[in-house]
């Protein structure tokens, strides 16, 4: 796609993957609208000039379609923002787990579909939904943010099909570790004498570790570029965390083994 005269919406674009991409796009000419629950408190010298920054609370539907007539015109959606969770399986609530997926799965999701007829009118869109690769590899503790990931890859996968004839391409981007400081904002669920807090703590103190050793925002940022550029995008797009050498290993080796290495990377024996 042509880098001129197209707009690109960017769901969080107020820190981490967010701003990287808002400003990248920014110097690459695109018209960039981006979104924060509460844009009025960013100060001006957080913001980049040029850039829109919309109100927006994705776990809120009448938040989302109140957007709908100043996003009709993009050309890009890039569904970044979203929230991070872990927690023993047993012990999480059943209402942080609702509004993950509202955040995660369903504000993305409704937010595309506002979007697609538009782009199917004119006959061209970009739609890339940012994973994790814990959706490829899941690991104990994270099983609801896992989930969410996997279930939004899947929405995606199977809605880029339909949508492909129309000049239209969704494309999922699973991140590794992003050195990003993700783990401060992360939600964490764990009951007062839980038979899980040795293992919950073992695996955030390498999640935690892994992350600050992990790549940057704008790694992460100028692959969803590639794929907002590409002729024809492919399906998924993983990046950090020595993605090629995984994703290898998850073809050749047993899932039971795979499952071990992933636990056993995070201090876990299984």
């Amino acid at each position: 796609m042509a880098k001129t005269d197209l707009t690109a919406l960017v769901t969080g674009g107020t820190s981490g993957i967010g701003a990287a991409l808002v400003a990248a796009l920014s110097a690459r000419g695109y018209e960039v609208l981006t979104t924060s629950r509460n844009p009025d408190a960013i100060p001006e010298a957080a913001r980049v000039p040029g850039v829109r920054y919309l109100p927006l609370d994705l776990s809120d539907s009448e938040s989302i379609n109140a957007l709908r007539d100043q996003i009709a015109h993009v050309d890009i959606v890039i569904n970044n923002a979203g929230e991070s969770q872990s927690g023993p399986f047993e012990e999480l609530p059943a209402e942080a787990v609702e509004r993950l997926f509202r955040t995660n799965v369903f504000g993305p999701l409704q937010l595309s579909q506002m979007v697609l007829p538009h782009m199917r009118r004119r006959g061209r869109g970009r739609i890339i939904m940012v994973g994790s690769m814990l959706a490829s590899f899941p690991l104990a503790h994270r099983s609801s943010y896992v989930a969410a990931k996997a279930a939004l890859r899947g929405f995606a996968t199977a809605a880029r099909q339909e949508v492909s004839p129309f000049g239209i391409w969704i494309s999922v981007v699973e991140p590794g570790s992003i050195a990003t400081g993700i783990g401060q904002r992360r939600t964490k669920y764990l009951n007062s004498e839980s038979v899980y807090a040795d293992d919950v703590a073992t695996m955030l103190s390498h999640l935690d570790r892994n992350e600050r050793q992990g790549i940057s925002a704008d790694k992460v940022a100028a692959t969803i570029i590639s794929a907002v550029e590409a002729d024809k995008p492919r399906q998924l797009y993983a990046v950090g965390s020595r993605s090629p050498l995984a994703f290898k290993l998850k073809r050749l080796l047993p899932r039971d083994l795979m499952s071990t290495i992933v636990a056993r990377q995070h201090g876990l024996r299984r």
